[in-house]
């Protein structure tokens, strides 16, 4: 990150609060490292339902609350509003990181899935408006975008919520935006993690769904600074987008293991061969930017209007060409075989 930018962020988030839910999980750890070591806050609130991934994570020396005064540990879960409501108090920012994100898992669990990832996401809009949270950023995934699974559709709804909820704050300054992104490299649950252990146990078998998947492939360093700019930028009702690497998935397996053979197993329930950012329908709201997009709300707020062509930070965009579509196989952009086995050794 610039050291102007980083500059900007230091003023914005000096001596503030900001909750985190789901601040156990990967990028959860990550955003709350990267905030302690770069940033004087005030309260850093990590709110999750997992009672024992937060005794470990307070028990280890990156997120010690003796080392680190500012840390609160809430253990909660969003759909519980009361407890959302109460966690919420005095915050000035809100990272919503919290879902149920398992795509096979979701399609066998879905009210499950419809009350974490959408009412949990309604309790969060409803309890940052209540506390007159600044500035609220939603995460969200490449699978809301022209989805076939449930997971997909639940963050699809989850981001309507958020976008809407610009429409209903009032008078109060609260602002709501979603940041999209694609796959996270080394977060827990990925194809990383499984193809990992199965190194670790010599097996040289290795399963791919399918032979022509590719996926859109980020860093969790990358996930944060990017969540943390688009504070920056942020003005309300945007759909943020990073212009990030792709990878095929074949390609990870010699990355991994230069001796293994491949086994197609097909694809799984709600699986697709490859995924969207923004779709030909999303292209007549998009705007590209150097480094990332901007789909702009479709519907019109009625207390503000807003140019967002022109971020906060100065940057100018322009149209992206009508029925066009970032997609994980029209990427510019892919990672090589070398390039991933450097990722591995990282990870």
């Amino acid at each position: 990150m610039k050291t102007s930018i980083k500059n900007l962020l230091k003023k914005e988030l000096r001596n503030k609060s900001i909750l985190i839910t789901g601040g156990t999980g990967s990028f959860g750890q990550n955003l709350i490292r990267y905030l302690l070591k770069n940033f004087s806050l005030k309260r850093i609130v990590i709110y999750s339902r997992d009672e024992k991934k937060q005794f470990f994570m307070s028990q280890s020396k990156d997120f010690n609350p003796e080392n680190y005064k500012n840390l609160r540990y809430f253990i909660g879960d969003v759909r519980d509003y009361s407890r959302l409501n109460y966690a919420m108090e005095d915050c000035d920012f809100v990272i919503h990181a919290a879902a149920l994100k398992h795509v096979s898992i979701a399609e066998y669990n879905p009210m499950e899935v419809v009350k974490t990832n959408i009412m949990g996401a309604n309790n969060i809009v409803q309890a940052a408006i209540s506390n007159n949270v600044k500035k609220i950023v939603s995460l969200s995934t490449d699978k809301a975008v022209n989805p076939i699974n449930l997971y997909g559709a639940t963050k699809l709804a989850s981001d309507k919520l958020f976008i809407a909820a610009n429409n209903i704050v009032g008078k109060k300054k609260c602002i709501f935006s979603i940041v999209r992104y694609g796959n996270v490299v080394g977060s827990r649950g990925s194809v990383m993690e499984i193809f990992k252990n199965l190194c670790k146990n010599k097996n040289n078998i290795y399963p791919i769904t399918d032979s022509a998947m590719t996926r859109f492939w980020v860093t969790l360093e990358e996930t944060v600074e990017f969540v943390l700019l688009s504070l920056l930028r942020m003005q309300g009702g945007e759909i943020f987008v990073p212009k990030i690497d792709s990878i095929y998935i074949k390609d990870l397996v010699p990355a991994f293991n230069s001796k293994a053979k491949i086994k197609i197993i097909g694809l799984r329930p709600g699986e697709k061969v490859h995924e969207i950012l923004y779709s030909k329908e999303d292209s007549e709201s998009t705007i590209e930017f150097e480094n990332f997009y901007t789909i702009k709300p479709q519907i019109k707020f009625t207390t503000t209007k807003t140019n967002y062509f022109l971020t906060p930070l100065g940057e100018k965009g322009k149209k992206v060409t009508p029925g066009s579509e970032y997609n994980s196989f029209n990427n510019p952009s892919f990672l090589s075989v070398n390039e991933l086995k450097r990722l591995v050794k990282k990870y």
